[in-house]
């Protein structure tokens, strides 16, 4: 089979592989569908002269692994001591891309990522993952993918699309809430289309106007760019007569951002942060004790948390589908990740087989 390698500095390879075979407790699966997230530019872009596992994305072999880490595909063999209940041949299914011990508090209720021995393998980054035909996976990260959604749709929620309703979940949010969104990628539009979904009033923030331009076609009904606006937060509570938005969401990771999504959410807010890495400097007192502010840190989503999203979004006819703007051969994977390194396009998906 044929499997894209990120090779850092902006270069990747697509290499031979043997078709995998599945052990007795796993899976294969034939990859439908393979998102692009910008987590991947981390390791497309990663210094290849001395950046190591943790930059390249290296398996325990020291060698480059297969990137993509949100798979959807259909089960095309399993191991010996998968059951039919787990998975069966010709299963529609989306995958969790983290593999843990399987056993402990955190993995037994499908948030493998929090494993207290640590995360064994995150597929796409230091184990083989979805830019290829097939994968191989413990049967115990498949969620079933609803057959009222694309294959598409069902990479979609495997990370960014999960990752937003994850932190919706976790807000709280309800029908009569204001939320501010601030950036309008692919998890910031994701939560943008959810809340409008659920209800709420969407304030969507992004320094791209093409962005938010589509944060407005999937439901914002305000869109603020904050190169524009002097202030943001101000700007914010006048929207929501003086008081604040009942909830933020910040997927930028931008320092500036992070903290006018903490000051912009009235008293008793809460603030959810989902954009890795960086820092945010706060005044504790003024911007969360005495105004009485949660602040949450949102890592991804469990499995059970993925099988809610797909079957809210089946259920509720939400178009996840919208949110590609690419879609890609995985012999075209070199031209796809060159537009999508300029960060100015939408969501793109592979399609390897």
């Amino acid at each position: 089979m044929k499997g894209v390698v990120f090779l850092g500095d902006r270069k990747l390879e697509i290499r031979d592989f043997p078709d995998p075979t599945p052990g007795p407790d796993e899976v294969v699966l034939e990859i439908r569908a393979s998102g692009m997230c910008g987590s991947d530019l981390k390791f497309y872009r990663a210094d290849a002269s001395g950046g190591g596992a943790a930059s390249l994305g290296l398996g325990g072999t020291g060698g480059p692994v297969i990137a993509g880490h949100e798979p959807c595909g259909v089960v095309a063999a399993v191991g010996s001591n998968v059951s039919p209940r787990q998975a069966r041949v010709g299963q529609r299914v989306m995958q969790h891309h983290y593999r843990g011990c399987g056993v402990c508090p955190h993995c037994s209720t499908g948030w493998m990522q929090l494993c207290v021995e640590g995360v064994a393998e995150v597929y796409g980054a230091t184990g083989n993952g979805a830019h290829a035909n097939y994968m191989l996976c413990p049967a115990r990260t498949l969620v079933p993918l609803p057959e009222e959604l694309s294959f598409e749709t069902g990479a979609a929620i495997s990370c960014g699309t999960g990752t937003a309703w994850g932190a919706l979940q976790r807000l709280g949010l309800q029908g009569d809430h204001t939320i501010a969104v601030f950036g309008q990628g692919p998890v910031g539009l994701s939560a943008t289309q959810l809340a409008h979904h659920m209800g709420a009033r969407v304030i969507a923030l992004d320094t791209n106007p093409q962005r938010l331009a589509r944060a407005k076609e999937f439901g914002a009904e305000w869109v603020l760019n904050p190169l524009e606006t002097n202030d943001v937060v101000g700007a914010i509570r006048d929207l929501t007569h003086g008081r604040g938005a009942h909830a933020s969401l910040d997927s930028s990771s931008s320092p500036q951002a992070r903290a006018q999504a903490v000051r912009c959410v009235r008293t008793w807010g809460k603030a959810c942060f989902v954009g890795e890495g960086g820092e945010v400097t706060l005044d504790v007192s003024s911007d969360l004790l005495r105004r009485q502010v949660t602040l949450i840190g949102s890592w991804t989503f469990s499995t059970v948390g993925q099988a809610e999203c797909a079957r809210y979004v089946a259920d509720r006819g939400v178009k996840v589908d919208a949110l590609f703007t690419h879609s890609w051969r995985l012999d075209q994977a070199e031209e796809a990740y060159r537009l999508f390194d300029r960060q100015d396009a939408g969501k793109g998906v592979i399609l390897p087989n």
